[in-house]
């Protein structure tokens, strides 16, 4: 090299992050800019800093505001579990919902909506319904053992349990309820007026995650090989569960069952930053935000001033991609 520098492993892929953080930053102020009642990008860089008492101000402080910081974190916190769940099953189809922690927030929900407990105490009952679900799979993968293979299949049973008390619910809901209930299990960001949980969270989360990058970077070439390496991979693994269930706890219980960030934003970030985790992580993170941010967006103007349920947009993104990379993986090994 001119001069003999040597030039750091990641440095020539950091313009891309950054090029993803530009991205989400126009996605944050389009979805400020957009909806129902348009405000032009003149005005909205003032109201944003200096925000007076007019119809705009209000528009974007009491409501836009905090909605799109909210579904933004949200977002990161899929994609961030996904990323993180992918590396622990070592299956790059894995979703953070597919340990059945978002059935045991349903069912938590569900349940409180059916009893009727004010709207205050939903959320964390949901949140305490997914903590149970990751409770009960942790307990019961630990009395086998301890492999990605009975995770998987132990999580997918689980996840069925929960999706039949979820029908049962529902089939015991009284009409009045059975619209909320649903568009709840659709995805519902129409509620997030409280940014502060999901963003500390997700500050949280990033910092364990970035701790734990080099360890994640020797396993996904497999856990014998980084145990020899010097790793705990017990340890990682346990982590590795808990962080990446715990934080879609979080996601599920302010926001509902959005399905197929956690899948999608890792796989396009890993075809622009490559695998390692340093720079996977945070642009997991960044990517996910967008997508659910742009989808949002995209929910409440469509047919504005009706909202569509984010997690059907999700799915209609996610669906498609998910069959293309099953398709790829097998045909992958079959060459």
């Amino acid at each position: 090299m001119r001069g003999g520098a040597i030039r750091h492993p990641l440095a020539g892929r950091l313009p891309r992050l950054g090029l993803l953080l530009a991205l989400a930053l126009v996605a944050l102020g389009g979805a400020l800019a957009v909806g129902s009642v348009t405000i032009p990008p003149s005005d909205l860089w003032h109201l944003l800093w200096h925000p007076d008492d007019s119809a705009h101000a209000r528009i974007l402080h009491e409501l836009r505001l905090p909605r799109v910081l909210s579904a933004f974190a949200v977002g990161a916190l899929l994609a961030l579990a996904g990323a993180l769940m992918q590396v622990l099953l070592r299956n790059p189809l894995a979703d953070p919902y597919v340990l059945g922690v978002s059935g045991g927030a349903a069912v938590a929900m569900l349940g409180a909506m059916l009893a009727g407990w004010p709207l205050v105490w939903q959320p964390p009952a949901a949140f305490v319904g997914a903590l149970a679900s990751v409770l009960l799979l942790f307990v019961l993968a630990r009395r086998g053992r301890w492999n990605t293979t009975v995770l998987l299949l132990t999580g997918v049973v689980l996840a069925a349990g929960w999706s039949a008390v979820v029908s049962f619910l529902l089939s015991l809901a009284p009409g009045r309820r059975l619209p909320g209930m649903l568009f709840w299990l659709m995805g519902d960001l129409s509620d997030l007026d409280r940014p502060l949980l999901p963003g500390i969270t997700l500050a949280l989360a990033l910092a364990a995650a970035l701790w734990m990058a080099p360890g994640l970077n020797l396993a996904t070439r497999g856990m014998t090989r980084a145990h020899a390496l010097g790793v705990d991979t017990r340890r990682l693994q346990t982590w590795l569960y808990l962080l990446a269930s715990g934080t879609t706890a979080v996601a599920v219980s302010l926001a509902g069952t959005i399905g197929f960030v956690g899948l999608v934003a890792p796989h396009m970030t890993r075809l622009l930053l490559g695998g390692d985790h340093r720079l996977l992580l945070p642009g997991a993170a960044l990517a996910g935000g967008t997508l659910l941010l742009l989808a949002d967006t995209a929910a409440r103007t469509l047919l504005a001033p009706r909202q569509l349920p984010v997690g059907v947009l999700t799915a209609s993104i996610g669906v498609p991609l998910f069959l293309y990379l099953l398709y790829r993986s097998r045909r992958g090994a079959h060459e």
